[in-house]
């Protein structure tokens, strides 16, 4: 297959029927010297779900979401995607096999456009070298040309059309928010990370987000892991909960049976009902 086709391909199709999840978590367990950061957590997640991972500060979210970025190595267990570990990868390899993230503190180039940022995304697509650049082979223009394609695809889907040549850091802070979602997109991940994406938004823009990350999930058919603290776009737009406290899982189920269960009353409210 040819550099441009690799970058070009069809849409994903629907969900396969198979039983099997896309995401396996093992027993995952975490340690920083003596402080256990994750015990033995595990959880599934199929094709397309969206899902929620709450838990009071420090109750081991984050962490787990940089086990599944590679930037931590768990003590034991195991994460599977697509039926494969994803601990023996380094953490460079990561987007490439269809995992994408946001980051809770944004890690965008502020001093580069908004097109500049999401073609950047795109960068695992690629599949240029050096010496074909230095070339100016045909092949690389033409991939050239796909992944730009992608990137002002992704710019119109996220309504970002209007600032695409301006620089991140002159945009509001919830424009700079999906620009993040542009970029994460921008290599078509199967997985989409998503941690705290509506912070600093204000409620009419957590209300958007809350939408907007529906949308992504079904009409681009990507599986969704969501990190958040606001509770009411959790319980609204995904379609299971995981819950953490103190690195152990402590409820998991639909948003209305986590919502009512008494350990998650406790651990938020210090109280039951």
């Amino acid at each position: 297959m040819s550099a441009t086709a690799a970058v070009t391909e069809a849409p994903r199709p629907v969900a396969r029927a198979s039983a099997a999840p896309l995401i396996e978590v093992r027993d995952i367990s975490v340690r920083f010297g003596g402080i256990v950061a994750l015990d033995k957590v595990s959880f599934t997640i199929a094709e397309q779900q969206l899902l929620g991972l709450i838990g009071p500060n420090g109750a081991g979210k984050t962490t787990l979401f940089n086990c599944f970025s590679r930037l931590y190595t768990p003590v034991s267990g195991d994460i599977v995607f697509e039926g494969r570990t994803i601990l023996d990868r380094a953490p460079h390899r990561i987007a490439e096999i269809g995992i994408g993230r946001t980051f809770q503190n944004l890690a965008l180039f502020r001093t580069m456009s908004v097109l500049d940022n999401v073609r950047v995304g795109s960068h695992p697509l690629g599949r240029t070298d050096f010496f074909s650049n230095a070339l100016k082979l045909p092949w690389t223009k033409r991939e050239e040309q796909a992944l730009a394609d992608i990137a002002w695809e992704l710019i119109e889907f996220l309504d970002l059309g209007d600032v695409a040549h301006r620089r991140v850091a002159d945009l509001p802070f919830g424009i700079q928010k999906r620009v993040e979602l542009a970029r994460a997109l921008a290599a078509r991940p199967k997985l989409l990370l998503l941690d705290e994406p509506a912070g600093g938004l204000n409620h009419t823009e957590i209300n958007g987000l809350g939408a907007l990350i529906k949308r992504i999930r079904d009409e681009r058919r990507i599986t969704i892991l969501l990190v958040e603290h606001h509770m009411s776009m959790v319980m609204s737009i995904c379609d299971k909960v995981v819950a953490l406290d103190f690195g152990k899982k402590i409820a998991e189920g639909t948003p209305a049976q986590v919502q009512n269960d008494e350990a998650v009353i406790l651990a938020y409210l210090g109280t039951t009902k």
